[in-house]
Parts: C-alpha cells; sequence; structure tokens
C-alpha cells in the first residue's frame, strides 16, 4: 500500500499520526475516510504498520495464520508446488512465486525454507518475488530473508512486474492485504432516499465523522452491481452503514492483468455481497484491533491500532473475472487447508512426519472458532486449471 502522494497537500510529514492528520483536515475542513485510514496505517515513521514489525502474535495486537507456526507457509508451499509444476509441464522454465503485504517477511521465510529442504529442484530455478512500496518494511522483510540470497527479489508496486511475468508461471497470492486498504465509508439517508459518504472532521480536539458532499453512487453500483440497489431503498434503516473498498478492486485488477500464466489467490476476512446487507451489520465492518481486543471507536489513537474492514469477494471475483481468469475456487480456510493437508499427509517422503506441533497448528488454522472460518480464500487462474474440490 502506498501512500496518495500525487494528490496529497504539500507539507512535511510530522512523527505522529494523529497530527499528520490533523494538519491535512486543517487544509481543508474534512477527508474522507479513505484518507484517515491511509494516514492511520502507512504514514511514513508513524503509520500503524510502518512503526514496529511486531504488531502480530502473542505480543502484538492482532494473530495472523504465519504467527501460529510455519505449518501454514509450508502447506502454501506444498500447493504451490503442484500449481507450478502443472504450469510448467516439465519444460524447465523457471517459475515465480510473487506474495504482497509481506509484512515482516515470516511467511515468505516459512515458505522458502520448505521449499529448499523438500523441493530443491523447484528452488533452484524459483524468483521470489514481494511487492512492497515500505522502504521500512523492504527493511525488515530483507533481514529476515538474508539466508536466501539472490532468490528474493523486490518491487514497489504489482505493475513493475509485468515484463518478468511475461511467459513464466507465476503464482501470485496475498495473505490479509485486501483487508487493510483503505475503504470508503458510505451510510444512507432513508429520509432523502440517498446515499452518502462519511468523512472524518475535527471537532474540540476529537476526530469526528462528518457527512460529505460526494455521492458514492457510482462506485457503489459497482461494488454492489450484482445486488437491487433500488429494492434496498425500501428496507434499510436511516443510518445504515457499508463500505466500498475501490483499492483492493484496483489492486486485484492489476494483478490479474499481468498474470498470464499461473493464479492469483489471497486469503483474507471475508464476505459475499449479500452479506453486507444484513442487520447485524448496520454499522459496516470497519473494526480496529488493540492488544487482541477489537473496538468499534475508529478514529481513536490512529497510528496505534489496526484498522481493518471485510473484503467483498463478490466484487474481486468479479474483477478477476474480467480481467480473463476463471475462478478456480472461493471457500473458507479451513476447507482450502484441509484438502492440501490431505494431499501432504500421504505424501511424509516429501512433506515430512505430522507430529503434535503440526496438530496444533493445524486446529488453530481450521477450526471455525479460531481461523478456519473467518477467512476465505479465492483462487483465479489464467487458464484452464485443476480446480479445488
Amino acid at each position: 500500500m502506498q501512500l496518495l502522494a500525487k494528490s496529497a497537500p504539500k507539507y512535511k510529514f510530522l512523527k505522529n499520526a494523529a497530527e499528520n492528520i490533523a494538519q491535512e483536515i486543517a487544509s481543508c475542513g474534512v477527508i474522507s475516510f479513505a484518507r484517515f485510514m491511509e494516514l492511520a496505517l502507512y504514514c511514513p515513521d508513524c503509520g500503524y504498520y510502518e512503526k514496529d514489525k511486531d504488531i502480530v502474535g502473542r505480543r502484538g495486537d492482532f494473530y495472523t495464520s504465519a504467527s501460529t507456526g510455519s505449518l501454514f507457509g509450508e502447506l502454501l508451499a506444498f500447493q504451490f508446488v503442484e500449481w507450478l509444476e502443472a504450469e510448467a509441464k516439465g519444460d524447465g522454465v523457471s517459475i515465480s512465486i510473487v506474495e504482497a503485504g509481506a509484512h515482516d517477511g515470516q511467511l515468505a521465510k516459512d515458505i522458502l525454507t520448505w521449499l529448499r529442504d523438500r523441493q530443491k529442484e523447484t528452488f533452484a530455478g524459483l524468483q521470489y518475488w514481494i511487492v512492497e512500496p515500505s522502504a521500512r518494511r523492504r527493511g525488515w522483510q530483507k533481514e529476515s530473508l538474508a539466508q536466501f540470497g539472490q532468490v528474493v527479489r523486490w518491487v514497489s508496486q504489482i505493475s513493475e512486474l509485468e515484463t518478468f511475468l511475461r511467459s513464466a508461471p507465476a503464482i501470485i497470492f496475498s495473505n490479509e492485504l485486501l483487508d487493510a486498504m483503505p475503504v470508503r465509508r458510505v451510510g444512507w439517508d432513508a429520509g432523502e432516499k440517498k446515499w452518502f459518504e462519511l468523512g472524518v472532521a475535527v471537532e474540540a480536539g476529537r476526530f469526528v465523522w462528518r457527512r460529505m458532499a460526494e455521492d458514492p453512487g457510482d462506485a457503489l453500483r459497482f461494488t454492489f452491481h450484482n445486488l437491487d440497489l433500488e429494492k434496498l431503498r425500501d428496507v434499510l434503516p436511516d443510518g445504515f452503514v457499508t463500505e466500498i473498498n475501490s483499492s483492493a478492486e484496483k489492486w486485484w485488477g492489476e494483478a490479474a492483468m499481468i498474470l498470464k500464466r499461473g493464479k492469483l489467490l489471497t486469503i483474507d476476512y471475508g464476505l459475499s455481497a449479500e452479506e453486507f446487507f444484513v442487520p447485524e451489520r448496520r454499522e459496516g465492518t470497519l473494526r480496529a484491533y488493540r492488544q487482541h481486543h477489537s473496538s468499534s471507536d475508529i478514529l481513536s489513537n490512529p497510528g496505534e491500532q489496526d484498522i481493518t474492514a471485510s473484503v467483498n469477494f463478490s466484487v474481486v471475483q468479479r474483477v478477476g473475472e474480467t480481467a480473463g481468469l476463471k475462478t478456480e475456487a472461493l471457500m473458507s480456510q479451513a476447507k482450502f487447508l484441509t484438502a492440501i493437508a490431505e494431499q501432504a499427509w500421504r505424501r511424509t517422503d516429501l512433506f515430512g512426519e505430522w507430529n503434535s506441533a503440526r496438530t496444533r497448528q493445524f486446529q488453530t488454522l481450521t477450526h471455525p472458532e479460531h481461523l478456519g472460518r473467518p477467512f476465505r480464500v479465492l483462487v483465479q487462474s489464467s487458464q484452464s486449471g485443476d480446480s479445488i474440490s
């Protein structure tokens, strides 16, 4: 993710995210929530994802699948090899794995360690790309992945890989990336029968929600195109709120366009378009995390807490298909990882013994009360391939 530098006012960034946000609001009166979220999470030096790499795991603010142990990366590596071998068809071409949103590089390390130790031939012909616009996070990743030398390379934007992936079989994937991209927050005015956008202003020294003049109608219709928005007008309560993640839609479209041979994969919190419009989500899906506690106070402590919103898998899937990809799977993380594990269990010669540590990690990754149900997996391919059942 990258700050919207092209449209940002010309001023020096301060050392505090709240001060940076207040400074920008002072110049224009109100900013979109997407801009607030972007500054809170990605502001140089003081954004939440920029300050400290130890925000994940027991000592951090939330858990990810990669933070449960190495099994998650090992299962992904096992699956990636199968996909890449099918694409390469034994013709000796180079292969690529592209990870976007690698944070401190731990997941990449788990994947590469397994490939180096268990799939030496595949590893020898591999180029592992990391898409990382942040110089600070790139430094963390280079430190974590130093042992892999020239196997790992970096680019700032996904579009930079178009030339490199022109003919090489590739897997492009992300884990908990799209849910951290800045979203627009929109609300429903039942009296006027119209949608409005919610921005952020400063009042009495605090960040507050403020209705903006912009009409989000076109973006809303694109994101929820498969729903009858006219029919919703008659049933939605006044003040119903939801989100539009145009950043995720744009990123997925760019990744889909550069993928010529292989698969595009994301693992993330998410819902179908219909699931955004249910009574229990009248306040939307935005939430903050700090010290493993969820909060609905999204505007407090910018730079000190994570902010996330559920991914609309319906629109992401459609964007990929519009770019020419075929949807191979859209399923829970539990079902996805179980299907891989069933293959791995039969290949002890390749995957090694399934010990008690792996069993504990697997239970955390797949149990519906842990990570198995909240996370969904979308897999799309550049051409007809083996579907995941």
